[in-house]
């Protein structure tokens, strides 16, 4: 089949692979000059299974209450005069139960170590490198009740597979040396040894490369201006310069901005995007920065050695589609970082960023067929773009091919 992918980040550009591996005809629309230059840009580098907790969750209402106003909490929410922002708030609610919490966790995990196996193979059968790392990834708590929380919660994940074991302080002083410099104390941690780290964007530009070789069309600098449809199905792209291309299936892979594509048509998905930080320090030779991927819970934050960086990224702050970076969010993630790794880098050198997560009220990315035959999505990964691309593009690839996919594909209707 002839098929075009809407999107050009970590998501669309591991759709278009599968999908060219299946021996489909594909060609990939983005607006921006090149592969993964926004939400894939400069994410925190984690492949991590072991973040299958949901933001949805029994203890998240009372925490967002706390946070209200304060403009470097972990999660801001900017109330605005916007219905789809209170009608995702009130579904987000919604998820908070234990029971869907439970069910969430599940759902993600399947499609985190799926998608985790696949890009162990892929970057073994292409020989990828982005700055990856195989060294685990550590949550580690400051905190003595977000310790003992996170204990049930790895041994849910221990039962569905992921490999998440519960650390003491000096366990995790042996897993990561730099953390013993760190300013506040180190109450435990839980560590996935499988799991990785990496440069997203740099390996969206090797598989966008490779996609290139085998026949894969990429076209650039072309903006979306929405899609015709008639009798049930698409039946073209209309592009901003009025030009129209058609095709045989049609994949929304647009983060944050598939809902706003998918709207023409009166297609209704829960997505809204949730706008993460990062900041990325230049290292050198003296100094003493992580070299295991650490997940901070009580922050929200991640770290991720990339070469001669250290890249910190996290938090969430709902605030519609602005991509405006907020000084003070940015210096509390550093803050932070300087406060666990007080010789981690040159501060002068850091480069702040802003993206915006495409994020559904439970975590559980969409992936599949609308109600029209030949228009699919893959949107909706939150923070675990990185994590669940490939296994969510072998999915979407398996679904446009009307093959039985590997996983139970159910949880992630759209």
């Amino acid at each position: 089949m002839r098929v075009v992918v809407l999107g050009a980040g970590l998501v669309g550009v591991a759709s278009a692979w599968y999908l060219r591996d299946a021996g489909h005809e594909v060609t990939v629309i983005d607006r921006q000059p090149e592969a993964a230059r926004e939400t894939s840009f400069a994410n925190g580098g984690q492949i991590s299974t072991s973040h299958a907790e949901p933001w949805a969750n029994p203890g998240a209402p009372l925490k967002i209450l706390k946070w209200l106003g304060r403009e470097d909490s972990p999660l801001l929410w900017r109330l605005r005069a916007d219905p789809a922002q209170w009608a995702w708030g009130l579904r987000f609610l919604g998820q908070c139960t234990a029971a869907r919490t439970r069910a969430n966790v599940v759902a993600i995990l399947a499609l985190a170590l799926d998608s985790r196996a696949r890009l162990k193979a892929l970057r073994r059968e292409l020989d990828l490198h982005y700055d990856e790392l195989g060294r685990g990834i550590l949550h580690l708590y400051t905190d003595q009740r977000e310790f003992e929380a996170a204990i049930p919660q790895a041994a849910l994940m221990r039962e569905f597979g992921c490999e998440r074991e519960v650390r003491t302080a000096a366990e995790c002083l042996e897993i990561e040396p730099a953390l013993r410099d760190s300013r506040v104390p180190i109450i435990g941690g839980t560590y996935t040894a499988g799991d990785e780290s990496g440069d997203a964007r740099e390996f969206v530009l090797a598989i966008a490369a490779r996609c290139a070789a085998r026949g894969v069309t990429f076209r650039y600098d072309c903006a979306v201006a929405g899609l015709d449809a008639a009798a049930g199905s698409v039946t073209g792209v209309r592009l901003a310069g009025g030009e129209r291309v058609e095709a045989d299936a049609y994949v929304v892979a647009l983060g944050s901005y598939s809902p706003l594509l998918l709207r023409m048509l009166d297609i209704t998905i829960p997505v809204y995007p949730a706008k993460g930080y990062s900041i990325t320090v230049p290292l050198d030779d003296d100094s003493v920065a992580p070299s295991v991927s650490l997940t901070d819970d009580g922050a929200k934050l991640v770290f991720s050695r990339l070469g001669n960086r250290l890249r910190v990224a996290g938090t969430a702050e709902f605030t519609g589609y602005d991509t405006s970076i907020n000084a003070v969010r940015c210096a509390a993630i550093a803050r932070r970082a300087f406060t666990l790794f007080p010789g981690a880098g040159r501060r002068e050198g850091i480069v702040e960023w802003a993206g915006l997560r495409p994020a559904t009220p439970g975590n559980v990315p969409l992936v599949g067929r609308t109600r029209l035959l030949n228009l699919f999505v893959n949107t909706g990964h939150g923070t675990l773009g990185w994590t669940m691309a490939c296994g969510t593009g072998a999915l979407l690839a398996d679904l446009v091919a009307g093959q039985p996919p590997s996983i139970d594909p159910l949880p992630y209707r759209p």
